[in-house]
C-alpha cells in the first residue's frame, strides 16, 4: 500500500512539474497599439509571459532583436520595453513609429506575442473655434468644436461652458458622444450667453479653449425642416453602444423617421430614439449598414444617410490546445479565426514562422514523421490592417517504440480444439505485427487466420485463430510488431496433442562473435524430453551452450568458429521406447575487422596516405572510400590502392577541397564494416574586405566593413580607440541585443550612431594558421542640426518691442528660420527682424518684434538645418493689452435690486482683476441736480468686482426708481473703456410681514397640519395671493436644506397637510406670504414633531452564540436613530426549536432593554430559529432573517423504556428505547446485566442505530437484572429502568416493540414494527380499532404483514390514522402491544384578513388553519392588482401573524391569497380578498372660477380647482374647438399645473372644452363651454335664444323678467328628480346584485342543511350534518345525551329552527352559560366604511388578556359575572368557548377554540352549531341582509338575537338581556379582528318556560362617540336605544325578544321583558323545572336588564300564535328561496325561522 502511495505521489509530482514547466501563457493578449507623447516616453509591457525560468525578448516586425539604445530605448529585465522621451530632433521612425513584437521562452517552448504597434506623436500648434448659430424659439440649436485635421484623432472636448459655467446639470443642454452642444427647447434667454468648448489632447494633455459664440433666438416662422448634426461614417466595437447624431430644427417641430438599407428600422429594444439621435446599445454585426434619417413635418422634409461600420475584434482559437504525440506521428492541428471574413494567416513554432508548403492549408496545419525537435509551442497569427490575434497549442512528443502490452502465453491444447493468440501492442506511428511459427511465416489462409484492430484507446490488438488444432500446429508462435521508430517481438511454445515429430531443419550461417539460437521444432505431445548432440556429445558441455529442454533451444554465445561449427543433432524421446531425432549443419562466418586510423592536420601541397587495414575476417574482402557520406568525387584526384586485406587512399597535393571527413567501409559474407577519419588542410587568414575611413550621422545605423577567409573559419576581433590622437584600443563588448553587433560576415554594426561612437577602430583577423592580419580605420560621427533651446510660451505688451531666441547646434554651416503659423518669415517684407549670431559650436537666432498687435498672438516655429538634418521649436506668443468693453445687460428687475449680467468680449489676453460698476440715479435728489440728469461724477461705485464673476446684484434701490448703469473692465494692462450705458426702472415691494398665529398638529407619524393667518393688512404690500410653506428637520446643524409647498390663498385662516415625513422626528416650519410682487419674510419657526411608530429596519448583525446545553446568548447592533421612528421600549426575541423529527416547537419571544440576551431553559442539542425585532410604543418593528443555533451538547437522559424476554434457556433478547431527550449525538448503547446486582456481571455495547440486542450464555432459571445506559460525547447518562428477566425453556411470546404513537406524512410507505420472542417462535396477528373495538387490519394491496412481523401499509392516507394493535402467542402465552398511528397532511387554509391601508401600503393579517399535524414551516402570500393576471408572492416566516406590503399604488384594488406550508407540503390556498389603497380619482371642485382670464385670441384656466384625490396626477389632457367645428384641438401633459393657456384662438368665437384629469386610481372629466370677446373686449350672443313671453299677458320686459326665473326653477326641479330617478335606479340596481349573490350562497346554503323524514327517523340518536361553504362550516349535531364535555361550541337550537315540526318535543334543553366580568383596557374601533364587497376590512391586533394565557393565533377574554366568581370561560377570536374550570386557570394553546355549557347544564338532549372559521364569500351574504334590512318598511323594526359577537379592533364583554342603544356592545382591549359571528336559536313557544341566560355582546363607546361599523354590520339593536314598545295588539302582547336574527329580517314587534328579569328575579332552576305560561303576560319594560348575582335572565318566549306557525313548517322549508321575483326578501311571518352563523 505505502509502495503504491510513493507511486502515486509521484505520478501527480511529475505531472505537476510538466504543467509547471510547460506554461506559457499571455498577461496582455489585447495590447495592439500604443501611442505616447513625446514629451513623456512610455513604458511597454511584454504581453507574453513563461513559468520560469523564463527568457523575454523584444523584436521589431522583421524579425531583428531590438537593442539597447542609451536615453532613447531600453528592454528591462522584466521585459518591459521602455521609450524615452526626446526632442522632435531625436525622432527615428525605426524606434518612435514601428511594430515590434514580445517572446516569452522556457524549456516547454517559446511564444510570441501579437504585433504591438508604437508611435510617439509630437506637440504641434493647433486651434479650435466656435461659430455662431441661430434658431427659433422652441426648437434646438447645435454647435459644434472645429478641430484641425491633423490633431483630430488626439483631441476630444472634454467640456462645454456657457460663459464661465461648465454645462451639465441643466438637461436641456446635452453634449453628445462626438462633442457637440444641443441646446434643446431653446428659450430667449439661451441668446444672451457666450459659448465655448473646451478641448484636450489625450497624449500631451494640452487644453485649448475656442472662441466665443453666440446663439441668436429668433420668433417660430413657419419652415421646412433642416439637418443641424448627422454623420457620414461611424465605427464601434461589437458589444458596445453608438450614438448616430440626426438633429433638425423647423416649425412645426419636426418628427424623426429611421430606416436600415432602405428598410424601415425593426423594432429592437436596442434602438432606442433619443434628443440626440439614434442609440444603438449592445452593437451587433448584424447592425452594421447604411442608416438613413428622415425629418419631416407638415412643410417638407430632409433627410440623411450614413454608414455604420461594425467591427468585431479578432479571436483564434487553436485546437487542440494541447497535444500528445509520438516520434514519428502525424499531428493536425486546426486554427478557427472570428471576427473577420478577410485576413491573413501564418503559423509559428517556437517563435519561428513554419512557412506555407502541402502540408499547410488557410485553417490546419498538418505534420507527418515527427521528430522530436518538432515538438514545442506552435501558434496561429491572424492580422487585419493593425490588427493582429493568436492562440498556441503545446505539442509533446513522446517516444514511439512499438511496446508488447499483453501476449499470449505458453499452453497446451488438444487435437482440433480451436487456439486463439492475441499480442496487443502499442506504438507510434502504428505498428505493423507479422507472426511466425517456429521462425517460418504462418500460412495457408484457409488453416490459419489472421486479423487486427484498434482500441478505444488507441492501441493494436492481432491475433491469430486456428479453428481446428493439429499436430503440425504445435511449435513457437512468434508475433513481432515493427515501425519506423523500432522493432519489438515476443514468442511463445504452443502444444498441440497427438505423435510427437520434429520438423525439417535448416542448416544455419552464424556470425562469429555474435550469439545463435538452434531451435529443434518439435510437434505433438507429450513427449518426454528434447536433447541436442554434437559429435554424439549431449549438449551443453561448456559455458557458452545452453539447451532449453521446455521447448528444444540451443543457444550457442559468442559463436567461435573452431568450437562450434559442425552439425548438431535434436533426439526427442517420444515414450521409453521411441526416440526420434534431426540434424541440421552450422556454419560460422567471420566478418570483417578494420585496425582504427587517425589523419592528422595538413597544411595546402602537402601529401597525405590513409591506410586501410583488415586484420581479421574471412575471404573475400571487398574495400569501398566515401567524403561525407558520399562515394568520393573523381575531380578530387585522389587514389585508391586495394589488396587482399588492405585498401590505402592517398592525396598528392593538398588543397581547401579536401577537408572533410573520409570513411573506409570492408564487407564479406558475414557483415559489413566501417572506420571514419577527419581531413583537416589548414589555410592561413586574409582578408576579403578591408576596413577603410568612413563617416556616420547622428542617430543613424552605420556598418563598419570587414572580412576575411582561411580554414579554420578566421576569428574577427574589433577594438576601438576614442578621439582623434594616439590609438589606445579597447576591446569592444558584443552582448545579444546590444546596440553594436557582429554581423555573419566580420563587418561591425552600430546600430544607432552616438557621438561617443567617433574614433579609431581595428579589425583582427586570426585562426591559429599563420600570422594573425588586422587593419585600422576612422570613424566620424557627424551631427544633424538639433534646436537646444527656446522658449515654448512667452508674453509680450501690446505696441512695445518683444524678442524671442531660438538656439541650435550640430555640423555647421546651420542655417535658421522662422515660420508663424507654418508660413515663412521674410524679414525683409516685414515687422519682423531676424539676427544671428555663433556663440562657441551653437547658432543663436533671434526674431524681434518692433510693435506687437492683436493679431501677432500665435505659434512661431525655429527651424535649425543643415547637410545631415533638421530640427524645429514651437514657440507660442500672447500679446497683451487693455480689455474690450464688456457687454452689460439686465438679468433681473426686483423693487429694491437690479441684477446685471455682462460677458467679455475680449480680455486682452491678460487675465482679467476685477470690474467697476457706476450707477445713479436718473434725476437726482440733490437740489442741484433736481429736475436734470445727474452727471457720472455723483454715481455710485462697486470697485473691484471679483473677474471669476460674471453677474452681480445692485442692492438698496428704491423701488419704482429710474437707473443709468455703466460698467469697466481692469486687467493688468489696463482699464476698458465704459461698456454701454443701461436704464432700468425696479419693481413694486414684496409684503413686509410675516404669516401670524402658525400653529402645528401631528396628524400621523408621516404627517403634520399647518394652520396660519394672513400677515397684518398693514405689511402685506398687496393682495396676498399664495404663501409658501416651507419645512425641515429640527437638527442642531441649521444648514439643511428647507422643502418648500406653495399654498394659494383663500382666506382669513389658511390649512396645509404635510405629508410624506419622517417618523417620530421633529420638523420645523416656516410660512411665508406673498403677492404679485414676490414673498414676504417668514413666520416664526413652529416645532413639532410627528407622532410614532414601529421601526422600519431590523436589527443587524444578529450572532447567536450557545453557552450552555440549556442556554445560548443573543446579541446584536443596536438600530439607528433614524430607523427607530419612536422611543425604543426595547428589543424582542422571538425564536423556536426545529426539533429532530422536522416539526416546530412553540413559538416563544422574550423582551429586553440591552442588545443582547441570554435565552435560557432551551432544550438541550437543539437547534433554535431566532430572530430579533425592535417595538417602540407603536408596535412591533421588522423582523430580523432567521439565524440559527444549536445548544450545546450535554449528557442524554435514561432511555425511554427497556423490555427483557427469554428466547431460550441460555438466551435473553433486551430492546430499548432512545432517550427522549437525547442532548447529543449519541456514540452507543452500554448494556449491564447482573444476577447480583448492582454488580455487574458483564457489559456490552450496542451501535447507537440499534436498540435490540441478544445476551447468549445465561444460565436456566437464573433472574437477570438488566438496564441500558446511552453514551454522548459528553459522556454515559443516566440508566434505564432495571427489569429482571429469566432464561427458560419454555419461553412464552414476548413483543421487543414498544408501544406508542408512529407519525408520518400521507402518501408514503409507512412500516408498524413488532417484533417478538418466544420458543416456539410466536405468532403475529395484526388489529385495528373501529368505534373503540379491535377489529383485524384488512390485508389488501396497500396493506400487508411481513414475515417479520411488521404490518406495512403503503401510500398511507389520512384514513390509515388510529390505534393498531399487535399480539404475539404462542404456546406458553402471548404478548400485545398498542401503536397509534398519526398521518400528517398538508396544513388546512389560514384565515386572511386586511387590517391597515393607506395610499400606497396595506397590512395583512390572518390565523392559521389546522396545520395537519405538522408545524407550520412558513406562508406564501401571493397578490395581484385587480384585473390583472400577474401574481407577486413573498415569503414569510412562521412566527409572522401581519404583512404590509409597500410601494402599492394610490387608490387601487389588490387581491390576496395566503398558503401555509408544513412539512408534508403546501396546503389549501385561502379564499381572495380584496383591499384598496386610500386615494380616490380627480374631482373639480365647483366653488374655483375655471377661467382666470379670456381675451379676444387667448383663454387662460385656473387648474387650481382641480383636487388630485389623495393620488398624484399622472396625466392632464385638454381639448377645445370651435362649437360648430368636427376637429379637437388636444395637449397633454405629464402633471398638473396651475394655469394653462389656450393659445390663437378666434375671436368671438363660442368653443368647447373637455378636460380629462387621471391619477392611478381613475379619471374624471369636465366639459364647459366659453365665448372669446370681440376685439374690442365685448361679448358676443349666447348659444340659445332667449324666450320672450307674449306682449299679449305681460307689457314690456316684465313678462322676461318673470319667465326667465319661472324656467330655470322648473329646469333645476326636473334635474333634481332625473338626478333622483338615476340614483334610485343605480342603487337598485346594486342592491339586486348584492341579493342576488346573498339568494344563490343562502340557496347553497339550505340545500346542503336538507334532511329527508327518514334520514331524520335513522338518525333520531345520533345526527351528524356536515356542510361545507367557502372559507364557512356549519356543524350540526343531536345527541340524546350529553356525558362528557367536549370541544364544540355549543348553542340552542330547536326542532323548528331546522323545520322539524312535524315531530314536536314537549320540552327543550337549554343551557345556562355563566361568564365573570373582566375589567380591559379599550382600543378604538376602525371605520371600514369604504370596504369593498368580498374584504374583510376590519384590523387584526393582538391583545392580552386579563389572567388568561394569549394564545398563539388568537387573543382570548374571560367572561363572567360581576359577583362572587362561579365557573369561568376563556373566549378567543374564533368565538368558541373551552371546558369550564377554576377561576384563574390557564388554557393551553390549540389550533381550535370552542363554547361549552356551564357546569349547571342541564343535561338532557341538545342541538349544537359550531362554525369554524371566516369567509369573505359569507360575508357578501350579510351585506345584502344588511341591505334588504335598511329598506324602508324594515327600517325601525326590532330583531330577536341569541348570540352575537361582534369582532372589530377590539374585544368584546359579554352581557345578557334585550339589546338596544350602543351599551349591547363593549370594547375592550385590541385584539384578533374582522371576525363577527351572529348565530340566532330563539326557543319553541313550548318551551319558553325553559330558558337560561344566554352571553350577549355590550357595545363600547370610547369618549362617549357612537361606535363606527362598517355599514353591513350596523345594527339596529346596537345603534338604537329608549324606543318604546308601543303595540298592544294581542298578536305582540305576549311576545318578548332579546335581539334580533342576524340574517333573515323579522317583523317589527315590541320587546318584552322576560318574567326572569324582573326586579323579583327569582333563582336559577337547577332542576330544569318550566316557568309557568302565565309568566308570558308580564308587563313591558324598556329597562335594560342587567346581570345580578345569584340569577339567570331567560330567553323570551314564544308567542302561542306563533306556535302554530312553527307547527306549520315543513323540513323543505329551508330550502325555499329567501327573495321574491323582484330581487327582495319575502316578508316571512314566521318569526322563528332558521338562524345562521355570520361570519
Amino acid at each position: 500500500m505505502w509502495i503504491l502511495a510513493f507511486i502515486f505521489s509521484q505520478s501527480i509530482l511529475n505531472v505537476f512539474s510538466e504543467d509547471l514547466h510547460s506554461s506559457v501563457y499571455f498577461v496582455n493578449a489585447s495590447l495592439q497599439e500604443i501611442v505616447f507623447a513625446s514629451t513623456t516616453g512610455t513604458l511597454v509591457p511584454c504581453p507574453a509571459a513563461a513559468a520560469t525560468p523564463a527568457t523575454l525578448r523584444w523584436y521589431l516586425a522583421t524579425g531583428e532583436e531590438i537593442y539597447n539604445v542609451p536615453g532613447i530605448r531600453h528592454v528591462h529585465q522584466n521585459g518591459t520595453l521602455q521609450i524615452f522621451n526626446f526632442l522632435p530632433s531625436g525622432f527615428s521612425k525605426l524606434i518612435h513609429d514601428n511594430t515590434y513584437y514580445c517572446t516569452a521562452e522556457n524549456p516547454s517552448g517559446k511564444i510570441r506575442s501579437q504585433d504591438v504597434h508604437i508611435k510617439a506623436v509630437f506637440r504641434e500648434p493647433y486651434t479650435v473655434r466656435v461659430e455662431d448659430q441661430k434658431a427659433m424659439r422652441g426648437s434646438v440649436a447645435v454647435f459644434k468644436c472645429i478641430i484641425p485635421t491633423f490633431v483630430e484623432a488626439y483631441v476630444s472636448v472634454v467640456s462645454w461652458e456657457k460663459d464661465t459655467n461648465t454645462l451639465g446639470s441643466d438637461p436641456r443642454f446635452h453634449i453628445t458622444s462626438s462633442g457637440a452642444l444641443y441646446i434643446l427647447d431653446v428659450v430667449t434667454d439661451d441668446g444672451n450667453w457666450n459659448y465655448r468648448c473646451l478641448t484636450r489632447h489625450r497624449y500631451t494633455g494640452e487644453t485649448r479653449q475656442s472662441n466665443s459664440a453666440r446663439l441668436t433666438v429668433t420668433e417660430p416662422t413657419n419652415s421646412e425642416p433642416t439637418i443641424l448634426d448627422g454623420f457620414d461614417r461611424r465605427e464601434v466595437m461589437v458589444g458596445h453602444r453608438v450614438e448616430l447624431p440626426c438633429k433638425a430644427t423647423g416649425y412645426p417641430a419636426p418628427k424623426y423617421r429611421w430606416a436600415k438599407d432602405s428598410s424601415p428600422l425593426e423594432r429592437d429594444s436596442r434602438f432606442r430614439q433619443v434628443s440626440t439621435g439614434l442609440l444603438i446599445e449592445n452593437v451587433r454585426p448584424s447592425d452594421a449598414g447604411s442608416y438613413a434619417c428622415e425629418v419631416f413635418n407638415s412643410l417638407g422634409s430632409a433627410a440623411m444617410v450614413g454608414q455604420l461600420l461594425v467591427k468585431q475584434p479578432l479571436k483564434v482559437v487553436v485546437s487542440p490546445h494541447t497535444l500528445k504525440s509520438s516520434v514519428g506521428s502525424q499531428v493536425s492541428l486546426s486554427c478557427m479565426v472570428t471576427g473577420s471574413e478577410k485576413y491573413d494567416l501564418s503559423w509559428y513554432r517556437n517563435g519561428e514562422m513554419v512557412y506555407r508548403d502541402k502540408r499547410i492549408s488557410q485553417e490546419n496545419l498538418v505534420m507527418d514523421g515527427m521528430v522530436k525537435s518538432d515538438g514545442g509551442v506552435y501558434q496561429c497569427f491572424a492580422r487585419r490592417g493593425k490588427m493582429s490575434a493568436q492562440d498556441f497549442a503545446q505539442v509533446i512528443l513522446e517516444d514511439g517504440t512499438p511496446k508488447i502490452l499483453s501476449a499470449f502465453s505458453e499452453r497446451m491444447v488438444n487435437l482440433n480444439e480451436p487456439v486463439s493468440l492475441v499480442c496487443n501492442v502499442k506504438g507510434t506511428p502504428r505498428p505493423a505485427v507479422t507472426w511466425t511459427l517456429d521462425e517460418d511465416h504462418v500460412g495457408d489462409p484457409g488453416h490459419y487466420r489472421l486479423g487486427q484492430m484498434v482500441t478505444p484507446e488507441g492501441h493494436m490488438l492481432s491475433y491469430l485463430n486456428i479453428s481446428h488444432a493439429k499436430v503440425n500446429d504445435s511449435g513457437i508462435y512468434r508475433c513481432s510488431c515493427n515501425n519506423s521508430a523500432g522493432v519489438v517481438s515476443y514468442q511463445a511454445r504452443i502444444n498441440v496433442r497427438g505423435p510427437a515429430n520434429i520438423r525439417d531443419m535448416k542448416n544455419l550461417t552464424a556470425i562469429a562473435g555474435r550469439d545463435a539460437y538452434i531451435h529443434c521444432r518439435v510437434v505433438g505431445y507429450p513427449y518426454y524430453s528434447i536433447k541436442w548432440f554434437k559429435n554424439s556429445d549431449l549438449l551443453p558441455f561448456n559455458h557458452r551452450q545452453r539447451a532449453f529442454e521446455n521447448n528444444g533451444t540451443l543457444k550457442l554465445s559468442n559463436v567461435q568458429k573452431s568450437a562450434d561449427e559442425g552439425e548438431y543433432t535434436c533426439r526427442v524421446q517420444v515414450h521409453p521406447d521411441l526416440e526420434i531425432s534431426k540434424s541440421l549443419h552450422v556454419t560460422v562466418k567471420e566478418p570483417p575487422h578494420i585496425q582504427p586510423f587517425e589523419v592528422q592536420g595538413y597544411s595546402i601541397g602537402q601529401r597525405v596516405l590513409i591506410p586501410c587495414v583488415v586484420i581479421s575476417g574471412d575471404y573475400p574482402i571487398y574495400f569501398t572510400w566515401q567524403k561525407d557520406g558520399r562515394p568520393i568525387a573523381a575531380n578530387l584526384s585522389v587514389t585508391i590502392d586495394n589488396n587482399e586485406f588492405s585498401s590505402l587512399l592517398r592525396i598528392a597535393n593538398l588543397s581547401s577541397v579536401h577537408n572533410g571527413n573520409y570513411t573506409c567501409i570492408a564487407h564479406n559474407e558475414a557483415a559489413a564494416v566501417e572506420h571514419q577519419s577527419q581531413l583537416i588542410v589548414k589555410v592561413p587568414p586574409s582578408f576579403v574586405v578591408q576596413p577603410m575611413d568612413q563617416d556616420g550621422i547622428y542617430g543613424k545605423a552605420v556598418v563598419l566593413k570587414c572580412s576575411a577567409r582561411g580554414n579554420p573559419r578566421p576569428t574577427i576581433v574589433w577594438k576601438h580607440s576614442r578621439g582623434k590622437g594616439v590609438p589606445q584600443f579597447q576591446a569592444i563588448l558584443l552582448n545579444t541585443g546590444s546596440r553594436i553587433q557582429l554581423l555573419e560576415n566580420g563587418s561591425l554594426l552600430i546600430k544607432h550612431v552616438l557621438q561617443e561612437d567617433s574614433g579609431y577602430y581595428l579589425c583582427k583577423v586570426s585562426n591559429d594558421v599563420g600570422t594573425d592580419i588586422s587593419k585600422s580605420m576612422y570613424f566620424t560621427v557627424k551631427i544633424p542640426a538639433m534646436i537646444t533651446s527656446y522658449p515654448n510660451t512667452t508674453l509680450a505688451t501690446k505696441g512695445k518691442r518683444k524678442e524671442m531666441s531660438c538656439t541650435a547646434k550640430g555640423e555647421k554651416p546651420i542655417m535658421i528660420r522662422w515660420e508663424k503659423e507654418k508660413e515663412i518669415i521674410n524679414p525683409e517684407m516685414s515687422r519682423y527682424v531676424v539676427t544671428v549670431r555663433e556663440v562657441g559650436d551653437e547658432v543663436n537666432s533671434t526674431l524681434q518684434i518692433q510693435s506687437p498687435v492683436r493679431g501677432d498672438s500665435g505659434f512661431f516655429s525655429c527651424h535649425a538645418i543643415n547637410s545631415y538634418g533638421e530640427d524645429k521649436g514651437i514657440i507660442q506668443l500672447t500679446v497683451e493689452e487693455p480689455p474690450d468693453s464688456p457687454l452689460v445687460e439686465i438679468r433681473d428687475v426686483q423693487d429694491r435690486i437690479i441684477t446685471l449680467h455682462w460677458n467679455m468680449v475680449f480680455d486682452g489676453n491678460s487675465p482679467i482683476t476685477g470690474y467697476d460698476i457706476e450707477y445713479k440715479n436718473k434725476t437726482g435728489y440733490d437740489i442741484e441736480y433736481k429736475n436734470k440728469t445727474a452727471p457720472w461724477s455723483s454715481a455710485i461705485s462697486t470697485k473691484n468686482i471679483s473677474p471669476s464673476l460674471y453677474q452681480a446684484t445692485i442692492i438698496d434701490l428704491h423701488p419704482s426708481s429710474t437707473y443709468n448703469i455703466r460698467m469697466i473692465a481692469k486687467n493688468r494692462i489696463n482699464s476698458s473703456a465704459p461698456s454701454n450705458e443701461l436704464t432700468i426702472t425696479t419693481d413694486e415691494a414684496s409684503p413686509d410681514g410675516p404669516p401670524q398665529e402658525v400653529q402645528l398638529e401631528a396628524l400621523s407619524s408621516q404627517s403634520v397640519k399647518v394652520t396660519w393667518k394672513p400677515p397684518q393688512r398693514h405689511l402685506m404690500n398687496g393682495v396676498i395671493r399664495t404663501y409658501h410653506v416651507s419645512y425641515r428637520e429640527y437638527t442642531k446643524e441649521q444648514n439643511r436644506q428647507l422643502t418648500r409647498i406653495t399654498v394659494d390663498a383663500t382666506g382669513d385662516q389658511e390649512t396645509v397637510t404635510l405629508d410624506n415625513l419622517r417618523k417620530f422626528t421633529l420638523y420645523e416650519v416656516i410660512v411665508n406670504a406673498e403677492n404679485r410682487a414676490g414673498m414676504g419674510p417668514a413666520s416664526h419657526e413652529g416645532i413639532m414633531r410627528t407622532l410614532e411608530d414601529v421601526p422600519s429596519q431590523a436589527p443587524g448583525n444578529v450572532v447567536a452564540t450557545p453557552s450552555s446545553p440549556e442556554a445560548i446568548f443573543v446579541y446584536w447592533s443596536p438600530l439607528p436613530n433614524d430607523t427607530l421612528n419612536g422611543v425604543l421600549l426595547g428589543y424582542r426575541v422571538i425564536f423556536w426549536a426545529n426539533l429532530a423529527d422536522g416539526e416546530l416547537g412553540d413559538i416563544r419571544n422574550i423582551t429586553t432593554i440591552q442588545p443582547r440576551l441570554e435565552l435560557d431553559g432551551l432544550e438541550k442539542f437543539t437547534n433554535y430559529s431566532i430572530q430579533v425585532l425592535a417595538f417602540t410604543q407603536a408596535g412591533d418593528g421588522v423582523r430580523s432573517g432567521q439565524i440559527f443555533a444549536r445548544t450545546k451538547e450535554d449528557v442524554p437522559g435514561p432511555p425511554a423504556g427497556v423490555k427483557a424476554a427469554a428466547a431460550s434457556s441460555t438466551e435473553v433478547f433486551v430492546s430499548w428505547l432512545p432517550p427522549i431527550k437525547l442532548n447529543g449525538i449519541i456514540k452507543k448503547y452500554k448494556i449491564y446485566c447482573s444476577f447480583n446486582y448492582p454488580t455487574v456481571n458483564n457489559d456490552n455495547d450496542a451501535p447507537p442505530d440499534k436498540y435490540f440486542y441478544h445476551i447468549h450464555g445465561l444460565r436456566l432459571n437464573q433472574r437477570y437484572s438488566i438496564w441500558v445506559v446511552a453514551v454522548t460525547a459528553a459522556g454515559p447518562g443516566n440508566a434505564s429502568e432495571i427489569i429482571t428477566v429469566e432464561p427458560l425453556e419454555k419461553a412464552p411470546a414476548r413483543i421487543l416493540t414498544f408501544s406508542g404513537t408512529v407519525t408520518t406524512p400521507w402518501m408514503r410507505d409507512i412500516v408498524l414494527p413488532c417484533r417478538a420472542v418466544g420458543d416456539p417462535a410466536p405468532t403475529i396477528k395484526w388489529l385495528k380499532e373501529t368505534n373503540g373495538t379491535p377489529a383485524p387490519v384488512q390485508i389488501d394491496g396497500r396493506r400487508s404483514v411481513h414475515s417479520n412481523g411488521s404490518f406495512i401499509i403503503r401510500t398511507v392516507k389520512a384514513e390509515d390514522s388510529g390505534y393498531y394493535s399487535c399480539v404475539a402467542s404462542n404456546s406458553w402465552g402471548y404478548d400485545d402491544i398498542r401503536l397509534n398511528l398519526q398521518v400528517q397532511v398538508p396544513p388546512d387554509q389560514p384565515r386572511l384578513t386586511v387590517t391597515k391601508t393607506t395610499t400606497t401600503t396595506i397590512t395583512l393579517s390572518w390565523i392559521p388553519g389546522d396545520n395537519g399535524g405538522s408545524s407550520i414551516r412558513g406562508y406564501i402570500l401571493q397578490y395581484s392588482e385587480d384585473n390583472s393576471e400577474k401574481w407577486g408572492s413573498f415569503p414569510i416566516s412562521p412566527s409572522e401573524r401581519s404583512y404590509r406590503l409597500e410601494s402599492l399604488k394610490c387608490g387601487t384594488w389588490y387581491k390576496f391569497t395566503l398558503t401555509a406550508q408544513n412539512a408534508v407540503g403546501p396546503g389549501r390556498i385561502s379564499e381572495i380578498i380584496e383591499a384598496k389603497t386610500h386615494g380616490k380619482e380627480p374631482q373639480f371642485v365647483k366653488e374655483h372660477e375655471l377661467f382666470a382670464s379670456i381675451n379676444s385670441t387667448r383663454v387662460q384656466l385656473n387648474l387650481n380647482g382641480w383636487n388630485n384625490g389623495g393620488c398624484p396626477i399622472t396625466s392632464f389632457i385638454v381639448e377645445y374647438r370651435p362649437v360648430e367645428s368636427p376637429t379637437w384641438t388636444r395637449a397633454q401633459r405629464s402633471s398638473l399645473t396651475k394655469t394653462y393657456i389656450l393659445y390663437d384662438l378666434q375671436e368671438a368665437t363660442w368653443y368647447e372644452l373637455q378636460m380629462k384629469v387621471t391619477n392611478s386610481a381613475g379619471s374624471a372629466e369636465k366639459r364647459i363651454n366659453f365665448a372669446t370677446p370681440n376685439p374690442d373686449g365685448n361679448t358676443i350672443a349666447p348659444l340659445l335664444k332667449t324666450v320672450v313671453e307674449s306682449r299679449d299677458n305681460l307689457p314690456g320686459n316684465q313678462g322676461l323678467k318673470m319667465v326667465v326665473p319661472i324656467i330655470c326653477i322648473l329646469v333645476a326641479i326636473g334635474m333634481v328628480f332625473i338626478l333622483l330617478l338615476v340614483l334610485r335606479r343605480r342603487r337598485r340596481e346594486q342592491r339586486l346584485k348584492r341579493l342576488r349573490d346573498a339568494k344563490s350562497l343562502a340557496e347553497m346554503l339550505m340545500s346542503k342543511n336538507t334532511r329527508t323524514p327518514d334520514t331524520v327517523n335513522k338518525q333520531q340518536q345520533t345526527l351528524r350534518m356536515h356542510i361545507d361553504i367557502p372559507r364557512a362550516q356549519l356543524l350540526i349535531e343531536e345527541r340524546d345525551t350529553m356525558e362528557t364535555i367536549d370541544d364544540r361550541s355549543t348553542v340552542l337550537l330547536t326542532d323548528n329552527d331546522f323545520g322539524e315540526t312535524s315531530k314536536q318535543k314537549s320540552s327543550t334543553v337549554t343551557h345556562t352559560v355563566h361568564y365573570q366580568s373582566l375589567s380591559q383596557s379599550t382600543g378604538p374601533l376602525v371605520d371600514v366604511s369604504d370596504a369593498r364587497p368580498g374584504t374583510n376590512p376590519t384590523a387584526r391586533r393582538t391583545a392580552k388578556a386579563g389572567p388568561a394565557t394569549r394564545s398563539r393565533y388568537a387573543s382570548q377574554w374571560t367572561l363572567n359575572r360581576p359577583h362572587p366568581p362561579i365557573s369561568s370561560h376563556t373566549l378567543t377570536t374564533d368565538w368558541r368557548l373551552p371546558t369550564p374550570r377554576a377561576t384563574g386557570s390557564v388554557d393551553k394553546e390549540s389550533d381550535s377554540y370552542s363554547v361549552s355549557p356551564s357546569q349547571d347544564t342541564d343535561r338532557a338532549r341538545s342541538s349544537m352549531v359550531s362554525t369554524e372559521s371566516a369567509s369573505s364569500t359569507y360575508e357578501e351574504l350579510a351585506r345584502a341582509y344588511e341591505h334588504a334590512k335598511m329598506e324602508e318598511q324594515l327600517r325601525h323594526a326590532k330583531f330577536t338575537i341569541t348570540e352575537c359577537f361582534i369582532s372589530d379592533t377590539s374585544s368584546e364583554q359579554m352581557t345578557a338581556g334585550t339589546n338596544e342603544y350602543t351599551d349591547s356592545l363593549t370594547s375592550s382591549t385590541p385584539s384578533e379582528s374582522g371576525i363577527c359571528r351572529f348565530t340566532a336559536s330563539p326557543p319553541k313557544p313550548q318551551d319558553a318556560s325553559r330558558v337560561m341566560n344566554m352571553a350577549v355582546p355590550k357595545a363600547h363607546r370610547p369618549g362617549g362617540e357612537l361606535v363606527h361599523l362598517p355599514p353591513y354590520l350596523r345594527m339596529d339593536f346596537l345603534l338604537n336605544r329608549g324606543v318604546a314598545a308601543a303595540s298592544s295588539s294581542s298578536s305582540s302582547s305576549g311576545r318578548e325578544a332579546t335581539g334580533q336574527t342576524c340574517l333573515e329580517p323579522q317583523k317589527s314587534r315590541t320587546l318584552k321583558r322576560p318574567q326572569a328579569l324582573m326586579a323579583t328575579a327569582p333563582k336559577p332552576n337547577n332542576n330544569d323545572s318550566t316557568l309557568p305560561a302565565s309568566s308570558s303576560s308580564g308587563p313591558p319594560s324598556r329597562e335594560v336588564q342587567q346581570w345580578q348575582p345569584g340569577t339567570a335572565s331567560t330567553l323570551p318566549q314564544r308567542e302561542p300564535g306563533d306556535l302554530a306557525q312553527a307547527q306549520a313548517a315543513k323540513l323543505s322549508s329551508s330550502q325555499e328561496s329567501l327573495l321574491d321575483s323582484r330581487g327582495h326578501l319575502k316578508q316571512s311571518n314566521n318569526p322563528y325561522a332558521k338562524s345562521y352563523t355570520l361570519v
